[in-house]
């Protein structure tokens, strides 16, 4: 059951105050931290309402679903790829997305260099990392990002500018080293690529640990829009 407009705009300005709080008990700016608002499996209406209530930053999980939903939204909305990339789907996520945060194999790479040069754009992309060596998850090991990016540098329609990861769902207390673990990589790549800034990292069960520890985008779904209904087959 979709939530009302007024409970939509509450669970925002819980999330946002959640956000600040966390944010400057480290001394972080709260402005650092982008909300990207993940409204996978929600009706269009639900991201109108969202629209409404002044979100802009909106991410979807599933390649068709976020054309749709771009087809019929402002051209002021900005557009995150979370989900897992399917190279035959990205024609239809390069066009609309701004950021796609969860590239980690060099076939996924050609594929966006070759659509970002048809579409006449620099594609931004967050490599995902498997900070938690957990098997059920993608992306890359620490180990092997460096080697990737240097592969990548021969392409001029992408623009690597960040590190992605999903920690494993455990108390969000626990989370922290991994979290902990993908900054340090970051800070450790900006020597070389200062590009290299993003840090997607945190979700609504953990993303107050996240904020704490250098966290520059936060993907949160539940926490703002309830549980969501899956019709899908």
């Amino acid at each position: 059951m979709n939530l009302s407009q007024s409970d939509i705009r509450q669970n925002f300005q819980n999330v946002l105050e959640k956000i600040r709080f966390h944010a400057e008990k480290v001394g972080r700016k709260p402005d650092e931290i982008k909300l990207v608002a993940v409204t996978k499996t929600h009706p269009i209406e639900v991201v109108r309402a969202a629209y409404e209530i002044g979100m802009r930053v909106f991410g979807e999980n599933y390649a068709q679903e976020l054309r749709d939903k771009a087809k019929n939204m402002p051209e002021d909305v900005q557009w995150h790829f979370i989900g897992r990339i399917q190279t035959n789907k990205l024609k239809y996520v390069v066009p609309v997305a701004e950021y796609i945060h969860s590239v980690y194999r060099i076939e996924e790479m050609e594929e966006i260099e070759k659509l970002a040069v048809r579409f006449g754009k620099i594609q931004k992309v967050l490599i995902e990392v498997n900070v938690s060596n957990e098997e059920t998850k993608g992306g890359l090991r620490p180990e092997e990002i460096r080697q990737f990016i240097k592969e990548c540098s021969s392409y001029k329609n992408v623009n690597v500018v960040g590190l992605m990861t999903m920690a494993p769902f455990i108390e969000p207390e626990d989370t922290r080293p991994y979290f902990r673990k993908l900054f340090e990589l970051r800070e450790e790549l900006r020597n070389d690529y200062p590009e290299i800034k993003e840090l997607s990292m945190g979700m609504t069960n953990d993303f107050t640990v996240a904020v704490e520890e250098g966290s520059t985008m936060v993907r949160i779904g539940t926490a703002i829009f309830g549980e969501r209904e899956y019709t899908k087959a």
